[in-house]
């Protein structure tokens, strides 16, 4: 029997997104998406009100995880804190140990030496490439693209390999400590990570080449959930996704830390705020650390990894702790007491992956802190969903939230 075919015209998809309006309107329904669903990236839930297949109003809900994490802070030493860090952005934990580190060096007046400055900024750009890595390739997952997924998992295996030679983790590394680092750097890892950066480079472009004009990935993502310069300032939006919006601001230019200032690169900045750019910017910041890390890596400098004049704030290398009877007590009483920090008020905040993300410490004295509050980059992301979901279609969702590239854990802190 013979058949025929037929083009079909979808139209324009931001006038798809904002008819519903003019639509004739059905009974409305209310849709709960989440705790546990795929698109979700997490357990988070959306209380969700329908006309038929668009958004009329979406309410996100979170706190699933129960984590607390402030209040364990003020009942631990200052070290001791370092793991639970790892928790909050579990995909850059790295990054995370790093900001801790310097709030608290901030509170006890500590400078780390060079060596282990650079030794963090590799930390740190490693650790967006691999946050980057699972958040651009879940965001392909979510619009239909599971190739995409494929080449960047394998690409964060590997990065995770070179994590736990430097580490001795994968995933949870606890690799900062106040005051330096735990180890210095394994035998011919720099020469690792340099042959990583050679052959990543063109999977970034193949990366690029499937997905950046893919036919159905443009449909899907272009001026959809549109942020603009105002709203992404109002609700408190940083990172790549304030920079998606085209505000120009990142921490690492703006306010230098760990020697950032000595290191050259580019900020990419957005012109529309939807779904599109918010990919474009993590896609070209892929680009731009592996840039820095080449640059550190040329510059390495020699000596000491840990701040020699902080014995009562960083436990001594193991080696020392088993071969001097002074190492051996100032272990001990790190442990059993905590490093003894001075009285004050201290605030710091990293450019991470998802955004800044800062330490408030108050301090009355002791290994303790009195207060400890966490300024997480996600909890701000998820405050925009109730402004920008309404008016898109629920097949919009998964979409919008991939964009956003949030994760449950430094939310629910």
């Amino acid at each position: 029997m013979p058949t025929e075919t037929k083009e079909i015209d979808l139209g324009d998809v931001a006038a798809r997104t904002s008819g519903y309006e003019t639509e004739l309107k059905g009974e409305e329904m209310t849709l709960n998406m989440g705790p546990s669903h795929p698109a979700t990236h997490g357990v988070l839930r959306l209380k969700l009100r329908l006309d038929g297949d668009y958004v009329t109003e979406a309410d996100p809900v979170i706190g699933y995880l129960h984590r607390g994490d402030e209040k364990i802070a003020e009942n631990m030493t200052y070290n001791q804190f370092v793991p639970y860090t790892d928790r909050l952005d579990y995909l850059a934990p790295l990054a995370n140990n790093v900001c801790y580190a310097i709030a608290v060096e901030k509170l006890a007046g500590l400078k780390v030496p060079p060596r282990c400055e650079a030794i963090r900024v590799i930390c740190c750009e490693l650790a967006r490439i691999s946050s980057h890595l699972l958040g651009v390739g879940v965001y392909g997952m979510d619009t239909g693209a599971m190739t995409i997924f494929l080449y960047t998992f394998t690409q964060r295996e590997k990065l995770y390999t070179l994590f736990e030679e430097l580490t001795g983790a994968r995933f949870t590394t606890s690799y900062t400590r106040i005051g330096g680092v735990t180890r210095d750097l394994p035998e011919g890892w720099l020469g690792r990570v340099s042959n990583f950066c050679n052959q990543f480079e063109p999977i970034i472009d193949e990366v690029d080449n499937l997905l950046t004009r893919n036919k159905i990935f443009l449909d899907r993502t272009k001026d959809i959930g549109v942020i603009s310069q105002e709203d992404a300032i109002g609700y408190g939006f940083t990172g790549p996704n304030l920079r998606a919006s085209g505000v120009d601001s990142d921490l690492r230019k703006d306010k230098p830390y760990s020697g950032y200032e000595n290191y050259d690169f580019d900020v990419p900045i957005g012109s529309v705020g939807d779904c599109y750019d918010r990919y474009l910017i993590r896609m070209e910041e892929l680009r731009q650390s592996v840039r820095i890390v080449r640059q550190v890596i040329d510059k390495m400098p020699d000596g000491p990894y840990y701040a020699e004049d902080a014995k009562k704030v960083h436990v001594p290398p193991k080696a020392k702790v088993l071969t001097s009877m002074e190492e051996l007590i100032q272990n001990f009483m790190l442990v059993t007491e905590g490093p003894q920090m001075p009285e004050g008020e201290v605030y710091f905040e990293a450019e991470n992956p998802k955004g800044i993300l800062g330490f408030f410490i108050h301090s009355k004295g002791g290994g303790v802190p009195y207060r400890l509050k966490i300024r997480a980059p996600s909890f701000c992301s998820l405050s925009i969903l109730p402004k920008i979901l309404p008016g898109l279609m629920m097949s919009d969702i998964p979409v919008v939230l991939g964009s956003l590239d949030f994760v449950m854990g430094e939310c629910d802190r």
